[in-house]
């Protein structure tokens, strides 16, 4: 996708963060925006700020863990702006902890909008695309826990790594629609992903407490979101990829060797495999 002045994006958790940095980044870019979130009061003072930047913007509520949400968001989009061009399901949220400490209520919230969320956005965004003819772009937001797995944010890395596969799936599926696929993997960005659970849905139950993980830990990660990349420059990375069709979009080069390092591991394994005395036994 070359063209973005006159056409329209829609960004799940748009009112903050990655997604606030995406809509003012394609807001500058030409492009009307919508802002699909679930804190109505953020998403509105969102659109404020980019009216004020001369940014054709609305705000439409939005839970991605529920289908008839997104459904909902869609119907207004289209009735607001006509036409939807670009899809940027990125709404997220994180919890983790210690091994058999984690609630089945955070696995289910974590699952829920991180992982379902994306699939109702594709399932339901992305037909609005094709039926125009125009072509366009889906982004999915992962992270460099879709690339590699710390201890004790078991929950959001699986999901995020789900997120990377079926954004590599869909890429080959959408591409004969003029759909190109991007999936966003940045490393710490200056959101407020440690405070996930001021949005928390009340029927995930009350919010993990995660004693579990000691105080240091958790300050320490709080440290690193808050001295991250500024999420505009995240936006801008993500409308240069999608100019340029790039499947994997990365925003901290120098997270390049901890991949790596899980590559060498899984060549290794490759190694053992094709000198096992196991495979090399005939089976009937």
């Amino acid at each position: 996708m070359k063209e973005f002045d006159g056409k329209t994006a829609i960004i799940t958790g748009g009112a903050s963060g990655i997604g606030f940095g995406m809509a003012k980044a394609f807001g500058r870019a030409g492009m009307k925006v919508v802002i699909a979130d679930i804190d109505d009061e953020v998403a509105e003072n969102a659109v404020s700020m980019l009216t004020r930047d001369r940014i054709k913007a609305i705000a439409v509520h939005c839970d991605v863990a529920l289908r008839g949400d997104v459904q909902r968001a869609a119907l207004e989009a289209v009735a607001a702006f006509g036409k939807i061009h670009i899809v940027c399901n990125n709404a997220g949220v994180a919890a983790g902890g210690t091994f058999g400490h984690v609630s089945a209520h955070d696995w289910d919230w974590v699952i829920d909008v991180n992982l379902k969320g994306v699939v109702h956005g594709a399932e339901i965004f992305v037909p609005l695309i094709k039926s125009h003819g125009e072509g366009g772009h889906m982004i999915n937001t992962a992270s460099m826990a879709g690339m590699i797995s710390p201890p004790l944010m078991e929950p959001y890395s699986a999901t995020k790594f789900a997120v990377v596969a079926m954004s590599e799936g869909w890429a080959q599926q959408l591409a004969p629609f003029k759909i190109g696929v991007s999936v966003l993997c940045p490393g710490f960005v200056r959101t407020r992903l440690y405070e996930s659970d001021r949005t928390r849905q009340q029927r995930y139950g009350a919010a993990g407490q995660q004693h579990d993980v000691d105080a240091e830990t958790r300050a320490a990660t709080k440290l690193l979101i808050q001295g991250g990349l500024n999420p505009l420059t995240v936006g801008e990375r993500a409308l240069e990829a999608i100019k340029a069709g790039e499947l994997y979009v990365f925003t901290h080069p120098e997270m390049k060797d901890a991949v790596e390092a899980r590559f060498d591991g899984i060549r290794e394994a490759f190694r053992h495999a094709s000198e096992s005395q196991a495979l090399k036994v005939p089976r009937d």
